[in-house]
């Protein structure tokens, strides 16, 4: 049967992520010792007080709700939540006032991580950003995802989906760094990183290709110790080992990547969909680079993400390797 256009079902309602599911068990071990306060910022609909509930019953972090008191009350009605379980932290009723009371019990060290709520993406990141009361560290602000896949054999992660548009080689060299770190968090010494390009050869007219060589270059040079990275790589043989082979390229990455880093924006929010809705894939996804790790969420994200992304908030927030 063919359904009509745009009731096609995601593959991942229905499927098994035991590796996200893991996760999230090494968050909750880590939380009977190190409770993280994580901000949930302008949390005003019944989607962030769901979360919120579900990251305090299974004392996954601590939420701290910031934004107007009662409108978080009235999405916590709404929800069947009770409000009485959380702290509440009082702001004015626009978005942009809870975002930067936010931003600004973050660099208190009030709270450890921040999560968005019921606010546009925009609205937290300008605050986040900003020069002079933002949460910018000593590198390009980033986002990474680790996708658990059905067909692949453990956490994948991408870089850059969300933040950087077009990123230049410097910004490309932060967001291998920034994702290189969490994982180093996340307990992978050693992370395999290909540089995903359109082909696998070096050509002047795909600057992408040309960026991978540099990148390649400046790992070999010591830019991060311990990892191996490898590139340009066309998608098929990053993933793929057998791939690989059959186009004579000898790597120890292929087919065993930790982190894929792709060209630019576009490629990587079409291949994180994709991943998504036809791989039967699910994620969760932080911003690095910032003083504390951020879930961004969508309104299309599933729970189960949502709580995969807090743990992983969890993990990146803590002071020690996972």
């Amino acid at each position: 049967m063919t359904l009509p256009q745009g009731l096609l079902p995601a593959v991942s309602e229905t499927a098994v992520h035991p590796r996200l599911d893991a996760l999230v068990a090494r968050a909750c071990e880590r939380a009977k010792t190190q409770r993280v306060r994580i901000g949930l910022v302008h949390p005003c609909d019944a989607a962030a007080l769901d979360a919120a509930a579900r990251i305090h019953d299974e004392a996954l972090a601590q939420p701290v709700l910031i934004g107007p008191r009662e409108a978080i009350l009235r999405a916590a009605a709404t929800a069947g939540v009770d409000a009485d379980d959380f702290e509440i932290i009082d702001s004015s009723d626009t978005a942009a006032e809870s975002a930067r009371r936010a931003v600004a019990l973050a660099r208190e060290g009030a709270v450890a991580a921040l999560m968005k709520g019921s606010l546009h993406t925009d609205e937290l990141m300008s605050a986040v950003v900003d020069k002079t009361i933002g949460l910018r560290g000593d590198t390009r602000i980033s986002h990474l995802f680790l996708f658990d896949l059905p067909r692949y054999p453990k956490l994948l992660g991408v870089a850059d989906c969300v933040v950087n548009i077009a990123p230049s080689l410097k910004a490309k060299a932060d967001i291998l760094g920034n994702a290189v770190g969490l994982l180093r968090k996340l307990g992978i010494a050693e992370p395999k990183v290909g540089i995903v390009a359109a082909v696998e050869t070096v050509n002047p007219a795909i600057p992408a290709t040309v960026d991978a060589q540099a990148l390649v270059a400046m790992a070999r040079a010591g830019a991060w110790p311990g990892a191996r990275v490898e590139g340009p790589f066309g998608f098929d043989n990053v993933i793929s080992a057998e791939a690989a082979r059959i186009k004579n390229i000898e790597s120890q990455v292929a087919g065993d990547a930790d982190l894929l880093l792709v060209p630019d924006l576009n490629a990587g929010n079409m291949l994180y969909k994709s991943f998504i809705y036809i791989g039967g894939g699910e994620c969760a996804g932080l911003v690095l680079g910032a003083r504390v790790p951020i879930v961004l969420t969508s309104r299309a994200d599933s729970l189960a993400s949502r709580i995969a992304s807090v743990a992983l908030a969890v993990l990146g927030a803590a002071q020690d390797p996972a």
